[in-house]
């Protein structure tokens, strides 16, 4: 038998498997399939019992599934390995990652060794609970609005304005004007393009490696947005929500709070690629982000193929004014963009900074201008 006839035969065998997991009552959702396939090509399995945990740790999220999953496989691949039985000291215990695997594990430690133990690539429904902001929250708040509107780049307004001085001579105005000195023309009055806020557009991530800081990000896009002439607001973890009519409220409690009935995909896994090229594939939205200051806030911990997200950072940085990426890792001094998804977009992007919370974020917002 040949090794291409081989290799196809394995391939519908690990595929009757995962049908037949399908019939007997579990869903794995085609994401999480993927993830499986994946693993194998990675790792590629030892021995059974190898082949056995990887497609428990990526097919299974629950004892109930393991009871679907187990004689499943032993029907597939033969005998089933014994379960390890590890007691809990409490249940908030969780058991950490292994060192050295994905692309999270170096920087685990600069966000309280929760980044990147949450990010994964498979898709959930969540309604997150964002709390009330703090007294200290909402005085960073009020500098933050006071603070926007002087950062902001500006650029050319296209229209014509009346003006003290101009290139151009207003010259309807001057004839209204000669009218009152009796066909006299005294001076000559002026036509100007003046300068206006560029469109700001903030793409945020809520996903589960990034739910400590979600609150945060999303307080600081009601102040952009009640702040600003023109500004965008996109959240994205497995799918991309625009909140910029939500942030339109007046309270910052009241518009974070409604955005539990918007973002259905909060606090779960993490597609940024898929997610950005969903955002350019929208000729409005490509609109909005053309000569727009752009600020994604996310850690960048992708999972999966990274290439789709580098060609949408690097599209959008070509459309924007400026690409700034604000991640909560970067405030580490010790933090380097060695990630696989990071060191692919770091080279279209203007400005990577730390940005954890609001006062981070004022830091940041200070330097808009200077720039």
């Amino acid at each position: 038998m040949s090794e291409r006839s081989l290799v196809e035969r394995i391939g519908d065998h690990v595929h009757g498997f995962l049908r037949d997991l399908n019939d007997q009552g579990l869903r794995v959702p085609v994401p999480r399939q993927r993830v499986f396939l994946q693993a194998i090509e990675a790792a590629g399995p030892r021995d059974a019992t190898h082949l056995y945990w990887l497609g428990a740790a990526t097919l299974t999220s629950s004892p109930e599934d393991l009871e679907v999953y187990s004689p499943t496989f032993e029907r597939w691949f033969g005998a089933v390995p014994a379960r390890p039985v590890r007691e809990r000291e409490s249940p908030d215990d969780e058991t950490p990652a292994p060192r050295g695997q994905g692309d999270e594990a170096p920087f685990t430690a600069a966000t309280g060794g929760e980044a990147g133990l949450k990010a994964s690539y498979s898709e959930h429904q969540r309604r997150p609970v964002f709390g009330p902001a703090s007294e200290d929250e909402r005085a960073v708040l009020s500098l933050l609005r006071r603070e926007l509107p002087g950062a902001v780049p500006t650029v050319r307004s296209r229209r014509r304005r009346p003006g003290r001085r101009g290139p151009w001579i207003d010259l309807a105005r001057a004839c209204r004007e000669s009218w009152r000195g009796h066909g006299e023309i005294v001076a000559l009055p002026r036509r100007t393009r003046p300068r206006r806020q560029r469109r700001v557009l903030l793409l945020i991530d809520v996903s589960g490696s990034m739910k400590q800081h979600s609150a945060a990000y999303l307080r600081l896009a009601h102040a952009v947005v009640g702040r600003l002439d023109r500004a965008e607001v996109f959240t994205f973890g497995t799918r991309l929500t625009r909140v910029t009519e939500p942030l339109r409220a007046r309270d910052v409690d009241t518009a974070v709070g409604s955005l539990s009935e918007v973002v259905l995909d909060a606090e779960g896994g993490t597609r940024i690629g898929v997610a950005l090229q969903e955002f350019l594939s929208n000729p409005r939205h490509v609109t909005v982000a053309r000569g727009a200051l752009v600020i994604v806030l996310s850690d960048g911990l992708e999972r999966g193929d990274c290439r789709p997200m580098e060609a949408a950072v690097r599209r959008l940085s070509l459309l924007s004014h400026r690409l700034l990426w604000w991640s909560p890792l970067a405030c580490d001094p010790a933090y380097r963009p060695v990630t696989r998804g990071m060191s692919a977009v770091l080279g279209s992007v203007d400005a990577l900074a730390g940005v954890r919370d609001l006062r981070t974020a004022y830091a940041q917002v200070q330097t808009l201008g200077r720039e």
